[in-house]
C-alpha cells in the first residue's frame, strides 16, 4: 500500500503505518518545523507545500490511501469557530477535491481509501460543516443534514460516489495516558471495501480497548501524579493527561508532580520517573502535593509519549522546545492511526 499524506505535520500516520510495511508516496506540509522533522526522518520522501496544488500531478494515481487532518482551528471550540468561512476550514473541501482527482486517474473500482481526522467541534459548528464535508465526500449535491439536527459520534452514509463512515475515538483507550477525542472518517469507492468495517465491529457492539488502569487507580510503581487544567486558573488531579494542545508551548495544559519529596534527603533528589510513572494519578489531596512535591509542566518527550511517538522524535537540532509542543499538539495520536491502519490492511 502506498499513501499520500497531506497536512502531514510530523507524520503520525507514517509512524503508525510503518509496521504495516506501507510506503509513503509523498507528504505535504507548509510549516517550517514539521518540514524539518520530516526531512530528518524521511529524507527520501518528497515533501510538497500547499496540497491544493497536487491535483494535477501525475504521481497521485499511485496513492492507494489519502490521509490527512486538515486544520482544526476553524472548527475548534477553543478557537473562533469560523468553520467554512475560514480558509483553513475550507481546506476540508479541498481535501475532497484531491481525493476526487486521485480517483479520476485510478482504475474503476480501485479508488483510494480516504482517512480524515479532525476535532470533535466539527460536528457542532452552526454552518453544518460536517454535513457539507460528508456530502462532498460521498457525491451528494446538497449538504447532508443530521437526523434530529445534531451529528452523532458515529455513523455511516452511502452516496453515488463513495461510502463513508465516521466515529469519535479517544486516544486514552488505545494505550496512551491522554484524553484526546477526535473524529475519524474513512471513505472509499473501492469495490468490496466497506468503511464501516474499519471503524465498527461486525456485531455493531462498541469494543473500545479498556484503559490500562481503573479510574483513580495508580500504577503500583507510581510515586508521582498528573494534574490537568480544569478551568482557566485552576488545576485538578486526573487519571490521564488532558488533550495536548498546539498552544502548550505558551502555557502547558498539564502539570505533573514528580517524586521530589521534601523529606527525601538533603539534596532533594527523588526518583527519575519515566512517563508511565509520572502521569499516573495518586493521592487525592492536591494541597498536600504542593507542599510535598515539585510540580512542573510536561516535557516535550512526555508529550511525544502521550501521542505515541518514539522518545525525542521531534528533537531536531537547531530548534528550541516551543515548536515541538506546537507540532505535537497539532498531531494525530499514533496508536489510533495504527488501529485504523491495521483494520484497513485486513480488508484489502
Amino acid at each position: 500500500m502506498k499513501y499520500l499524506s497531506v497536512c502531514s505535520g510530523i507524520e503520525a500516520a507514517s509512524v503508525a503505518w510503518h509496521p504495516l510495511k506501507w510506503t509513503p508516496l509523498a507528504f505535504s506540509e507548509i510549516e517550517t518545523f514539521p518540514r524539518k522533522v520530516l526531512a530528518h526522518h524521511y529524507p527520501d520522501v518528497p515533501c510538497h507545500g500547499d496540497f491544493t496544488m497536487l491535483r494535477h500531478d501525475a504521481f497521485i494515481k499511485d496513492a492507494d490511501v489519502l490521509v490527512g487532518g486538515t486544520p482544526c482551528q476553524a472548527f475548534s471550540i477553543a478557537g473562533l469557530r469560523q468553520s467554512l468561512a475560514d480558509d483553513r476550514g475550507n481546506l476540508s473541501l479541498e481535501f475532497v477535491r484531491l481525493a476526487n482527482a486521485i480517483d479520476d486517474v485510478r482504475p474503476a473500482g480501485n479508488g483510494c481509501i480516504i482517512v480524515w481526522e479532525n476535532v470533535v467541534g466539527v460536528l457542532s459548528v452552526k454552518d453544518n460543516a460536517f454535513g457539507c464535508f460528508l456530502a462532498a465526500l460521498v457525491g451528494n449535491d446538497a449538504p447532508l443534514v443530521p437526523t434530529g439536527g445534531k451529528w452523532t459520534n458515529a455513523g455511516m452514509v452511502i452516496g453515488p460516489q463513495r461510502s463513508a463512515a465516521w466515529r469519535v475515538l479517544d486516544a486514552q483507550y488505545f494505550g496512551v495516558a491522554q484524553r484526546r477525542r477526535r473524529v475519524f472518517v474513512v471513505a472509499s469507492a473501492r469495490d468490496g471495501f466497506d468503511p464501516a468495517e474499519v471503524l465498527f465491529e461486525r456485531e455493531g457492539v462498541r469494543r473500545d480497548i479498556a484503559p490500562r488502569r481503573g479510574k483513580g487507580e495508580a500504577s503500583p510503581s507510581s510515586s508521582a501524579r498528573c494534574f490537568d487544567r480544569q478551568r482557566s486558573d485552576e488545576y485538578g488531579e486526573a487519571d490521564v493527561a488532558s488533550t495536548i494542545s498546539a498552544r502548550d508551548y505558551k502555557s502547558a495544559s498539564d502539570l505533573v508532580s514528580v517524586g521530589f519529596y521534601a523529606n527525601q534527603g538533603s539534596h532533594g533528589n527523588g526518583n527519575n520517573q519515566e512517563l508511565s510513572v509520572t502521569l499516573k494519578a495518586g493521592q487525592k489531596n492536591a494541597s498536600a502535593v504542593a507542599s510535598a512535591m515539585t510540580v512542573r509542566r510536561l516535557t516535550p518527550r512526555e508529550c511525544e509519549r502521550l501521542q505515541g511517538f518514539p522518545d525525542d522524535y521531534t528533537a531536531i537540532p537547531g530548534f528550541v522546545d516551543g515548536p515541538r509542543y506546537k507540532a505535537l499538539g497539532n498531531s494525530m495520536a499514533v496508536p489510533v492511526m495504527n488501529w485504523i491502519g491495521k483494520r484497513i490492511d485486513r480488508r484489502i
